[in-house]
C-alpha cells in the first residue's frame, strides 16, 4: 500500500508566486550581490525536481507499478525533510506593504488545514506535520496575497522557522516583522519574538533594540513591555568592564 501520509507533503509550491518581489527586513547579513542569479536558479531547481519527481509518480500509478511508486514517494519524502534556507529573504518574504483585505474562502480553508497539522504529533512526526503546515501557509501567501488571514499566517511562519524542525532564525524574525507590519494593531508577543531573536540568536543588538523600543511603544502586555525596557536598558549599558 503506498504511503498516504506522505500526500500532503506533495503540496509544496513556490515560496512565492512569479514575478513577485520582497523588501528584506532590517539588520539582515551583508550579501554578494552575484548570489541573485544563483539564488535563483537553486530555487528554480528545487521546484523542477519536486515536479519531475511528481510526474514520475503520477505515470508510475497510471500504470500500476506500485514499487517504483513507492520509490518516488520515499524520494519527494526524502526531499520535503532536508533543511531548505532562504538565502535571500528578499526571494522568500513577501513586501511589508501587502495589506490584509478580504475574507477568500479558499485562503480561510488552507489556513484550517496548516492549524490541523501545526504543532500536532511527537518527535519526527511533529516535524513532519511542522513542514506540512509551512507548504500550505506558504501556499495561502503565495495565492492569496489579499487575504484577511495573511498577518496570521506570518506569525505561525515565524514560530514555524523558529521551531527544531527548521531553526531558520532569520527567516523566522522577518516574518514576525511582517505580522506587526501587516497589522498594526496586533496584541500578539510578535514583536518581541522578534527582538529576542535579533538580540540572543543573531546578535543584531542595533535592530534588537528597535523592536524593544516598538514593544514599550506598541504592545498592551505590562510583562512583555516590562521584559524590553529591562533588555533595551541591558543592551544600553553593555557588559561590565
Amino acid at each position: 500500500m503506498l504511503n498516504r501520509r506522505l500526500a500532503p507533503l506533495l503540496l509544496l509550491l513556490p515560496l512565492m508566486a512569479p514575478g513577485a518581489t520582497a523588501t528584506p527586513p532590517q539588520g539582515g547579513a551583508a550579501r554578494s550581490p552575484d548570489d541573485l542569479t544563483a539564488v535563483r536558479r537553486t530555487l528554480a531547481a528545487r521546484i523542477e525536481y519536486q515536479a519531475s519527481l511528481e510526474a514520475l509518480r503520477e505515470f508510475y500509478l497510471r500504470t500500476n507499478d506500485l514499487e517504483r511508486a513507492r520509490w518516488v514517494e520515499d524520494e519527494l519524502l526524502g526531499f520535503h525533510r532536508i533543511s531548505k534556507p532562504a538565502y535571500r529573504l528578499d526571494l522568500d518574504v513577501p513586501p511589508p506593504n501587502l495589506q490584509p483585505q478580504h475574507s477568500i474562502p479558499e485562503a480561510n480553508e488552507l489556513y484550517r488545514r496548516a492549524m490541523s497539522y501545526k504543532g500536532k504529533g511527537w518527535l519526527s512526526a511533529a516535524d513532519d506535520n511542522m513542514r506540512r503546515a509551512e507548504i500550505l501557509f506558504q501556499q495561502l501567501l503565495a495565492q492569496y496575497p489579499q487575504s484577511d488571514k495573511i498577518a496570521d499566517v506570518a506569525y505561525q511562519l515565524g514560530e514555524i522557522y523558529e521551531s527544531r524542525a527548521f531553526k531558520q532564525f532569520r527567516r523566522a524574525a522577518a516574518y514576525y516583522e511582517r505580522h506587526f507590519q501587516w497589522n498594526p494593531r496586533t496584541n500578539t508577543d510578535a514583536r518581541l519574538r522578534a527582538a529576542r531573536l535579533y538580540d540572543k540568536v543573531l546578535h543584531d543588538r542595533g535592530r534588537a533594540a528597535q523592536l524593544y523600543r516598538e514593544v514599550m511603544a506598541h504592545d498592551g502586555d505590562q510583562r512583555r513591555v516590562d521584559e524590553a525596557r529591562k533588555r533595551l536598558q541591558e543592551i544600553s549599558v553593555g557588559p561590565p568592564g
